[in-house]
C-alpha cells in the first residue's frame, strides 16, 4: 500500500546547494513517523520542504496522489492539507486560545468556527481555558493549543518540528504520549523531528535515520535497533559495543565471548576479521557460567542497572542487570551472551 505521504528521489537545499540528496520513504495513511539524526544532519530541511518552504532540487513530494513538489514547482503551503506544529509553537500572543485555534479556519460561519474550536478544546482537554491568553498557559498546554490549531482545518498531514524540546523530562514524555494518541484517533498522517531517540521510539511506528542529508535506514523501531544496516545507524541508535571477533561461518562469528550466531548471513570471507554489535540486553547476568567480567561502572535505572563490565582481555562490554542484583565497582559476575540478531561490521 502506498502512504499517503510519499516523498520520491528528493533533493533539496538552499541557494541550490544540496542538503539533502536521494531521500525516499512513504508514510502510511494515519501513520507516525520519525526523522531522527544528529544536529545539521538535514532533518528538519526535510520537514520545511514538506511543508512547503523550501523548494526542491530534484524527485517529487506527493499527498494523497497529488503532488505538491516538484523540480520547478511548488504548491503554497497553505494550499497543501499540511498542517504544522513548530519547535516554539508560535502562537499568537494577542489572540486568547480560541483565537489562535480559529485563525486558520478561513472561509467558515462563525458558528462553524466556534464548533471547531469547541470540539478541538475538549479533544486537547482545555475545553477550561478558551478565554485565555497564551502566555496565561504551561509549556503543556501551550503544547496543545498549537495541536489544535494545526488540526483546526482538518489536514491530511501534521509535521512536528522538536515540538516537546522545551518541555522538562517527566512533562516532554507525557505531552507526547498525550499528543499522539489525539493524532491517531483522528487517524492524522504525522510526519516528526526530533534528535531525542527515546522519544522517536515510544512514539513512532516508522523511523528515518538520517546523516549528513541522506536517508540511512527507514523501518521500525525494532528493526533500527536489532538489524541496523550501517555502522553508523548502529552506533547511534540506542547503547551497545563492539566486539572483535573472526568470520567462522556466514552466520557465525568467534570472539572472545565465544561463538556468536544470528539470523544473518554474510558474504565476507571465512576468517575475515570483524566486529559484533552487542546491545546491554544481548549479555545477561548468570552466576553459574563459567565466563566472568569486572564491574568497572554502573549506572541505576530504578528497575534495572546498567554494567560495564570489563572481560579478560580488557574490552569492555555492557549489560543490563536487575536492580536486585547490586554490584559493585570491582567485583566479578558471571554472563552468558543471548544475543539472536547477528549484526557484524568489517573491522576498522
Amino acid at each position: 500500500m502506498s502512504g499517503l505521504l510519499e516523498v520520491k528521489d528528493l533533493s533539496a537545499g538552499y541557494r541550490g546547494k544540496p542538503v539533502l540528496e536521494e531521500i525516499s520513504f512513504h508514510v502510511r495513511p494515519g501513520g507516525i513517523a520519525c526523522l531522527l539524526g544528529p544536529s545539521g544532519c538535514g532533518k528538519t530541511t526535510l520537514l520545511r520542504t514538506v511543508a512547503g518552504f523550501e523548494a526542491v532540487l530534484a524527485g517529487e513530494i506527493r499527498v494523497a496522489g497529488q503532488c505538491m513538489s516538484g523540480v520547478g514547482f511548488t504548491l503554497a503551503p497553505e494550499q497543501r492539507g499540511i498542517g504544522m506544529v513548530f519547535q516554539d509553537n508560535a502562537l499568537f500572543p494577542h489572540l486568547s486560545v480560541e483565537g489562535n485555534i480559529a485563525f486558520g479556519l478561513r472561509g467558515k460561519t462563525s458558528d462553524e468556527r466556534r464548533a471547531v474550536v469547541a470540539e478541538l478544546l475538549e479533544v486537547v482537554g482545555l475545553d477550561d481555558v478558551g478565554a485565555r491568553f497564551v502566555h496565561e498557559l504551561s509549556g503543556g498546554q501551550q503544547q496543545r493549543v498549537a495541536l489544535a490549531r494545526a488540526l483546526a482545518p482538518s489536514p491530511q498531514v501534521v509535521l512536528l518540528d522538536e515540538p516537546f524540546s522545551s518541555l522538562d523530562a517527566g512533562l516532554r514524555e507525557r505531552i507526547g504520549l498525550e499528543v499522539c494518541r489525539i493524532l491517531a484517533e483522528r487517524e492524522v498522517t504525522t510526519l516528526l523531528v526530533t534528535h531525542d531517540q527515546d522519544q522517536a521510539f515510544a512514539l513512532a511506528d516508522q523511523i528515518g535515520v538520517i546523516n549528513n542529508g541522506r536517508l540511512l535506514q527507514w523501518d521500525t523501531p525494532y528493526n533500527l535497533y536489532h538489524e541496523p544496516a550501517d555502522r553508523f545507524i548502529a552506533d547511534f541508535i540506542g547503547q551497545g559495543i563492539f566486539l572483535r571477533g573472526t568470520l567462522r561461518t556466514a552466520d557465525s562469528v568467534d570472539t572472545e565471548l565465544g561463538v556468536i550466531r544470528g539470523n544473518r548471513a554474510y558474504g565476507w570471507p571465512i576468517g575475515s576479521r570483524v566486529e559484533v554489535l552487542l546491545r546491554p540486553d544481548d549479555i545477561l547476568p548468570d552466576p553459574d557460567s563459567s565466563m566472568h567480567a569486572t564491574v568497572v561502572a554502573r549506572a541505576f535505572k530504578g528497575a534495572e542497572i546498567l554494567y560495564s563490565l570489563q572481560l579478560e582481555t580488557g574490552a569492555t562490554v555492557l549489560s543490563l542487570f536487575p536492580s536486585h542484583l547490586d554490584h559493585q565497582q570491582g567485583e566479578r559476575v558471571g554472563i552468558r551472551v543471548a544475543a539472536d540478531h547477528l549484526v557484524a561490521f568489517a573491522a576498522q
